[in-house]
């Protein structure tokens, strides 16, 4: 196919039917660039013969040297097939876990996706991962089998292994899908099942017969799985450059042995063979020991090609084979000496794998239009609420999605992904363009001017001056025209220098895809951040205002104009004026607005988007800094780091560098903890179970005088701590128990609706009227039963409805309970039961709690599966304290009295004297007492609740958790042991081992601290020379079982690790670690045992 051109394109872009927007994902290295160029090629834009070689949508500098993608970037591909033209909107996205949030952004913009996998490999976790996305988005995916050229020359399969081989790799990709097919299943039938049981009890009828069958027999599944005879599997080589489907063989051999298309489509795949005498398609290839059909026709001839033009070099059987195709193959390609530059010319022409994938995915995938309505609610659903508790006039624009509509009357809504940097050279607008040959007669015309004028110039200082008055002016025609020059000459120069500032630039361009309308340049929109409220901005706006009026303020709301639009051409752009419905565009002059993701429309009703699915979670920080602190920062500074931190800390730097213009300094790498509690062990450090042995006395002296408590902290025998507040108006008892581990799981999953709890307390809390939907509230119903499920046992009997706070932030993995007798305070449920009435001072207490919660004792990191039982809380308020309030309210009362009677001359002073006086009204009665909840005193029972919280955690056996990486390593048997000593010198875990069927690859899966990580991946390329590649994806918080202020108490103790003690304490260096980078006192011996240093020979 020729080059296309960019009118071709814009006609194009006005056909949604014939718009395709899809993404490649695969796993890292499985060829998703080198297929990306084979279809650039077929465009014209490279040339064919250097597809896999320039890999062209690979733009950065940094991406060419590594070899792998790290950002994706965009292409617009014109394809013709059955009469029809199309238009490809193809982005190609990373494979590395280290870049999945990439990913996020691609898939969001498009309907369907192309899943590469590489025939050797097979399904390797990014491949799971991306097949997940791509389910959760819910766009359709067609399948690749790259690199089968592998098969051949590298493991040297025969046609009927390899036949065996990829069946088994269909079986393993259409496995991942069906797993997320059926628990999506299961979800369903368990809500319906809830739903029943729920009606069932509000009837009053319990006896019914319960279905046992899943629902999976009755739901249609038949779309969803991988299979050469459906047309959604293309085998491919792209770096040979050649690809081919069922279809082509089935139409290709049905001229040729007079079967119809249809029959050899269902039988070229499957358990069937050709039985040559009857000239019939016959069943039971495998038990009657034949060629299966897709062996005999396919396999078989390009098994024969490989070895004709790559093993043999066979000249002769080579010109036959071209001479019976009726290719046409140029001489250098004949008399090449790399074998691999005739295959590709031939395969090339016999079976382009631009022409397989295209035809595909022209035929299979859907079009803008036909997006479900499945998913347009799930993209218009935020948080917590569903689609059916949004605004009428939002859920109407649930019409205009799936319309997809180019009309005029037709609302914009468009949805950003993400920002990336364009040099100010590679805009349109900035780009060289060819002259015309109006500007060059121009310019031609221009240059004889300057040229006759310097003439001129030159003649007259050249002519002989007179002596008189007239002749004395002649000789300062010169000097002025020598300062003309001169100020030309810097007008040039800064001129120029203003060019290259110009030119060294960056523009930030949104990554954006159009859902319904047509946006145009100079068009005002809304930028609408992701916490924007439909429902609060319409009850704030006028009825049926546009984004031309003059509209107030409206949270995370912004209007502005769209400057530039582009169409996305790899590392080209060109210049568009306007862009309708179903495309993918970049957008510029965004980026005062957005910083990484919005949604853009010009209805007020729109919703955000619902927040990308980022499938890895970034766990490791960094803190940078300028070198040199008078750096001048420049704007672009937050979009690199934004973008670029999250991929590595080197390529932040570059980044920094690239749009900042400054070098920066960064720190070591910030590693997370958290502090837990555990049940006190039953065995010591020997396995000797606790309290048998005898105590070592001196050791035993020293662990008791770690253990003190300052004065005025009381600790009983059970854990219980008890203490005063400053004023001794105040005791709060707290006792802390570790929470299951399955609570703690189980809570880290359910932030998210513990988030909207506490938003709906809060508005309770604040007299502000919320809906709240009814789906909600059933799912804060679920969630509180199974908790209570998760609670099992004497110590938790009636704890849910005891639940005063979540935290940290309040909504983390630690509970505190109220146990104080006679106090019944409404519980975190409240929002379910609609009752407020709290003590005073309540709110003292739960900060206290978030405080000591977002701080432990250990070294100020956040607490995790830790239960504060608060027992009792006695507060005395003195007299004093009465009568203080009390004179507060009178001066309160005088002074509203003298505002009456006396007309103050500064009416400043008169509206602040009003506003303290409201202020301190509403504090009182917000606390709903006449004590003032805002005092000293709270401050004090605040400090107080959060020490008690400290010293009840130091009273139980205290523990580190560390984060934990899932490790997957694919290796080969003779770099097998070399792994496992990588792991375990950095402390990992091998959790399972095993082999990839048909290969010598291990699959090897452990967890790894995040603290040992560092160098991991070069580490284990160095000592296995390159043949094991790690990929690290964080996993869950793991207890490090050793106790970090452990010391020997036992005779068993003291004998095995010594009077010191001195062995590695991996938790105890943890915590030291943290506590020096923070600045905490570290308590360690810099010399211990220090004796007189010897010679080795005596002077003489």
């Amino acid at each position: 196919m020729g080059l296309t051109n960019l009118e071709k394109i814009i006609a194009l872009q006005k056909k949604t039917s014939h718009i395709r927007n899809l993404c490649i994902l695969a796993h890292v290295d499985h060829g998703k660039t080198t297929l990306a160029d084979c279809l650039v090629a077929s465009n014209g834009i490279i040339s064919s013969r250097l597809a896999g070689k320039l890999r062209y949508l690979d733009s950065r500098e940094d991406e060419q040297i590594r070899g792998i993608t790290m950002k994706s970037s965009a292409i617009s591909l014109h394809y013709s097939t059955g009469g029809n033209e199309y238009l490809i909107n193809l982005i190609d996205s990373p494979g590395h876990v280290d870049f999945s949030s990439e990913v996020s952004t691609a898939v969001r913009l498009c309907d369907g996706a192309i899943v590469v996998v590489d025939a050797v490999e097979g399904v390797c976790p990014q491949t799971q991962v991306v097949l997940r996305q791509a389910w959760l988005e819910n766009i359709r995916p067609v399948l690749v089998i790259n690199k089968i050229d592998r098969l051949i020359v590298e493991l040297k399969l025969t046609s009927q292994e390899t036949y065996t081989h990829l069946q088994k790799l269909l079986e393993q990709v259409n496995a991942v899908t069906g797993t997320l097919f059926t628990s999506k299943v299961l979800e369903e039938r368990a809500e319906k099942d809830a739903e029943a049981q729920s009606s069932c009890t509000e009837n009053g009828s319990v006896d019914q017969v319960y279905d046992w069958s899943a629902g999976l027999e009755e739901t249609d599944d038949s779309d969803l799985y991988f299979s050469p005879d459906r047309g959604n599997v293309v085998f491919a080589s792209a770096i040979d450059g050649w690809g081919f489907s069922i279809h082509q063989f089935a139409e290709m051999y049905s001229q040729k042995m007079g079967i119809s298309s249809s029959v050899l489509l269902k039988t070229l795949w499957g358990d069937f063979y050709l039985n040559a005498k009857a000239k019939k398609i016959m069943k039971g290839a495998q038990s009657k020991g034949k060629k299966p059909l897709f062996v005999q026709l396919v396999l078989d001839n390009i098994w024969s090609m490989y070895d004709a033009v790559v093993t043999r070099r066979d000249k002769e059987k080579v010109e036959k084979m071209v001479t019976s195709l009726g290719l046409q193959v140029m001489s250098r390609d004949l008399r090449h000496s790399d074998p691999k530059v005739l295959l590709s010319a031939i395969c090339s022409q016999w079976l382009p794998v631009s022409q397989a994938v295209l035809s595909m995915v022209c035929e299979k995938l859907p079009s803008p239009a036909e997006i479900s309505a499945e998913r347009v609610e799930k993209l218009m659903s935020v948080g917590a609420r569903r689609f059916d508790s949004l605004p009428e006039q939002t859920q109407e624009l649930k019409k205009a999605f799936l319309d997809c509509s180019a009309d005029e009357t037709a609302p914009v809504i468009v949805f950003v992904s993400k920002m990336f940097a364009v040099d100010s050279k590679a805009l349109p607008q900035n780009k060289q363009r060819p002259l015309t040959q109006e500007e060059i007669a121009q310019r031609r015309e221009l240059a004889r001017q300057r040229h006759a004028e310097r003439q001129a110039a030159n003649q007259s200082a050249e002519s002989p001056g007179s002596a008189d008055a007239g002749g004395a002016s002649t000789p300062a025609a010169p000097a002025s025209g020598a300062v003309t020059d001169a100020l030309c000459a810097r007008t040039e120069a800064l001129s120029v220098r203003t060019a290259v500032d110009e030119d060294n630039k960056e523009h930030f361009v949104a990554f954006a895809r159009v859902y319904s309308g047509v946006v145009r340049k100079g068009q005002k929109v809304f930028v609408l951040g992701p916490k924007y409220d439909p429902s609060l901005a319409l009850r704030a706006l006028p009825e049926g205002c546009s984004v031309a009026d003059v509209l107030p303020s409206i949270p995370h709301m912004a209007c502005c104009t769209v400057d530039n639009l582009y169409l996305l051409m790899g590392r080209e752009l060109d210049e568009l004026d306007e862009v309708p419905s179903g495309n993918v565009l970049g957008i510029g002059g965004m980026e005062e607005f957005i910083l990484k993701s919005a949604t853009i429309s010009t209805s007020p009703a729109c919703p955000p988007f619902t927040p990308l699915n980022f499938e890895a979670t970034p766990i490791v920080r960094v803190a940078v800094e300028p070198k040199h602190p008078r750096s001048s920062v420049v704007e672009g500074t937050r979009f690199s780091v934004l973008t670029e931190l999250l991929c590595s800390l080197q390529n932040c730097s570059i980044q920094m560098h690239r749009f900042a213009k400054i070098e920066i300094s960064a720190s070591e790498p910030i590693i997370p903890f958290r502090e837990t509690v555990i049940r006190p062990p039953k065995v010591d450090m020997v396995n000797e179970d606790m309290g048998k042995q005898q105590k070592v006395a001196v050791i035993h002296q020293v662990k008791e005088e770690q253990m003190k408590y300052p004065e005025g902290v009381q600790v009983d025998s059970t854990g219980l701590v008890t203490l005063t507040t400053p004023n001794k108006m105040a005791t709060v008892g707290v006792r802390a128990i570790p929470l299951p581990e399955e609570v703690t799981r189980f809570l880290e999953d359910n932030v998210e609706l513990i988030r909207t709890m506490e938003q709906f307390s809060l508005f309770a809390r604040e007299g502000k009227t919320q809906d709240i939907n009814q789906k909600i509230l059933e799912n804060i119903q679920d969630f509180k039963v199974k908790l209570e499920r998760n609670l099992q046992g004497r110590k938790w009997r009636g704890a849910v409805e005891r639940i005063w706070a979540f935290g940290p932030r309040r909504c983390g993995p630690n509970i505190l309970l109220n146990s104080v007798e006679g106090y019944h305070r409404p519980s975190v449920w409240h929002c379910l039961e609609r009752e407020a009435e709290i003590r005073d001072f309540d709110n003292s207490i739960a900060s206290g709690f978030q405080l000591a919660t977002l701080s432990g004792p250990m070294c100020e990191e956040p607490l995790m599966g830790v239960c504060f039982s608060v027992e009792t809380w006695d507060m005395k308020l003195s007299a004093a304290l009465a009568q203080q309030d009390s004179i507060d309210k009178d001066s309160q009362a005088a002074e509203h009295n003298n505002d009456d009677q006396i007309e103050s001359s500064d009416p400043h002073e008169t509206n602040a004297s009003s506003a303290s006086s409201n202020r301190s009204r509403s504090r009182a009665e917000a606390s709903g007492s006449s004590v003032d909840c805002y005092g000293p005193f709270s401050g004090q029972l605040i400090a107080a609740m959060k020490e008690t919280c400290r010293y009840a955690f130091q009273a139980k056996p205290q523990r580190l958790m560390a984060a934990m990486y899932t490790c997957e390593i694919m290796a080969t048997a003779e770099v097998l042991g070399r792994v496992y000593a990588v792991l375990s010198k950095r402390e990992g875990r091998v959790l399972q081992e095993e082999m990839k069927e048909g290969t010598d690859m291990f699959i090897i899966k452990a967890v790894l601290p995040v603290a040992e990580s560092f160098g991991f991946a070069d580490e284990i390329r160095k000592r296995t020379s390159g043949l094991a590649s790690p990929q690290l994806v964080f996993s869950h918080w793991e207890v490090i079982s050793s106790d970090p202020f452990w010391v020997p108490t036992t005779e068993e103790e003291y004998l095995h690790f010594g009077e010191k003690a001195d062995s590695s304490n991996q938790a105890l260096k943890y915590m030291n670690a943290v506590r020096r980078r923070k600045g905490l006192y570290v308590e360690e011996k810099i010399v211990e045992h220090a004796e007189k240093q010897r010679t080795l020979s005596k002077n003489k």
